[in-house]
């Protein structure tokens, strides 16, 4: 069997990662004690290339050790959408899904080292279209799927429909096309999101 080239969309999770305008940046503190190395981390579920999980945006939403895996690994159609401009609409998604229920969204955000206030975004619309066609992970390389300054809605749209949300991606280089993707949270009991490993691989026919 040959093997597959893998490519690793996850942002290396260091002091200088990139981060939601206004969080607070991760802190790393390294301890030397009997002869081993251990670093103390500080930082919020939402770090780095992360999950969203339902309960992030909802009242009673299930946490991210619930989620599904199998939503997560699975056959995954990444659209390039560079063009597309800062608000990705439905139109923008429309006609390039071509059945996928798994969706990762390249932008310009793959080649930012840092955000300010304007970064590429799904409007309602597309998150509306995202859930009519049955979508069960949605990704994307900027560091909120929702427009700076949003009201949740668009959170609440998807991750009330069963959308898991897959933010802060690194795309770059990544060809438009299908893929198989593993995309693991930690297993953090009854917590709001994670920071995940997200993993591509060349698609192989019968994978689901």
């Amino acid at each position: 069997m040959r093997s597959r080239e893998i490519l690793d969309l996850t942002r290396p999770l260091g002091e200088g990662v990139p981060i939601y305008p206004g969080d607070a940046r991760p802190i790393f503190q390294r301890v030397e004690r009997d002869g081993y190395t251990c670093t103390n981390l500080r930082l919020t579920t939402h770090t780095g290339t992360h999950l969203d999980a339902p309960s992030h945006s909802i009242t009673g939403g299930i946490s991210v050790d619930r989620i599904p895996l199998q939503n997560l690994i699975g056959k995954v159609r990444v659209l390039d959408l560079e063009d597309a401009g800062d608000a990705i609409t439905a139109a923008s998604l429309s006609g390039k899904l071509h059945g996928g229920t798994r969706i990762l969204i390249r932008t310009r955000a793959s080649e930012a080292s840092s955000f300010g206030p304007e970064f590429p975004h799904l409007t309602i619309d597309a998150a509306r279209f995202l859930a009519d066609t049955g979508t069960l992970v949605v990704g994307i390389d900027s560091p909120s799927i929702e427009a700076p300054g949003g009201d949740g809605s668009l959170h609440r749209k998807l991750l009330g429909s069963g959308i898991s949300i897959l933010e802060l991606l690194d795309l770059s280089g990544v060809a438009e096309g299908d893929y198989f993707m593993v995309a693991l949270p930690l297993r953090l009991e009854g917590l709001d999101g994670s920071p995940a490993r997200v993993i591509l691989m060349e698609n192989e026919v019968g994978m689901a």
